[in-house]
């Protein structure tokens, strides 16, 4: 089971330089060591448009983080990964060590359904997790994130058998490596936070948590109640520039009050927004460690 993950750290010790382990907040979420504070971090998704017009890859992500916006932290998208041999994720971890920059978590998309009645998808699903799992070992990530939809119609209490029998065992492949999984709100099942909450709940693990997207608030999706009460799971946090300074503040507060200590990862739409979101964060969230 752990013959790739070992040819990474064989790898590692011929000489790469090792990257930073991003930090959790204190709560039952994850035994990995506590964050005492909080930091900003950037989601390659924000600038997904540049990498899909060739304007830089992955193995420059570090470089465009530290140089053009000054960010300590970055959150990389799987899908996004050009060719993930052993000696591209060598130079990528050289290139993050060179900027000084700290690998926080992978988005995994497109690895298969975690939500499904048939149980040799869901084996097939695990299965198609690891390879991120031994890739975020490698690069120093705290965390991979993953999708939880499953299908309309499906019966809820069904849904939450299933899905918990696909992260025990996943986690039983990404415990050994001190990462966690995450559960980011991309519809279906995952936006219902009282659902969520069940589920972080049935599989009781410490490496199990959420990843809330703040998203714009809306008649469909109340975001701060959604945030609140997935906040006690919350291994890492999508922040996005909500439609005001003053909801911005609102729930940078909520976030911090409720004792989280962490990653904001800043997910805002292009670079303008994400100068925007670094501004905001720094005004009213690391303003508070000064």
């Amino acid at each position: 089971m752990m013959t790739r993950r070992r040819f990474m750290e064989t790898v590692a010790a011929a000489g790469v330089a090792a990257g930073s382990i991003g930090l959790f907040k204190p709560s039952r979420t994850t035994a990995t060591p506590h964050a005492v504070k909080d930091d900003i971090s950037l989601a390659q998704w924000a600038l997904v448009e540049e990498i899909q017009a060739g304007k830089w890859k992955t193995l420059d992500f570090a470089k465009v983080a530290r140089q053009d916006f000054g960010i300590s932290g970055i959150e990389y998208v799987n899908t996004l990964f050009e060719n993930p041999t052993a000696g591209y994720l060598a130079q990528l971890k050289q290139n993050v060590a060179d900027q000084g920059v700290t690998s926080v978590l992978i988005m995994v998309d497109d690895e298969g359904e975690t939500c499904t009645p048939d149980k040799a998808e869901r084996k097939q699903t695990v299965i198609n997790h690891q390879k991120w799992i031994d890739i975020a070992h490698y690069l120093g990530c705290h965390a991979i994130r993953t999708n939880c939809r499953g299908k309309q119609g499906d019966d809820p209490q069904e849904a939450l058998k299933w899905s918990a029998d696909t992260y025990q065992q996943m986690l039983e492949y990404a415990i050994p490596a001190n990462i966690s999984i995450l559960i980011e709100n991309h519809g279906g099942f995952s936006n219902d936070a009282d659902w969520m909450a069940a589920l972080f709940k049935l599989v009781n693990s410490l490496y199990f948590g959420s990843y809330p997207d703040w998203r714009s608030p809306s008649k469909e999706f109340d975001n701060y109640a959604y945030i609140q009460k997935m906040l006690p799971w919350a291994g890492g946090l999508s922040y996005r520039n909500q439609p005001d300074e003053e909801t911005t503040k609102k729930l940078i507060e909520l976030c911090y009050n409720s004792g989280y200590r962490g990653w904001y990862g800043i997910e805002s739409s292009g670079r303008d927004a994400i100068r925007q979101g670094k501004e905001l964060l720094t005004k009213h969230l690391l303003s508070k460690y000064k």
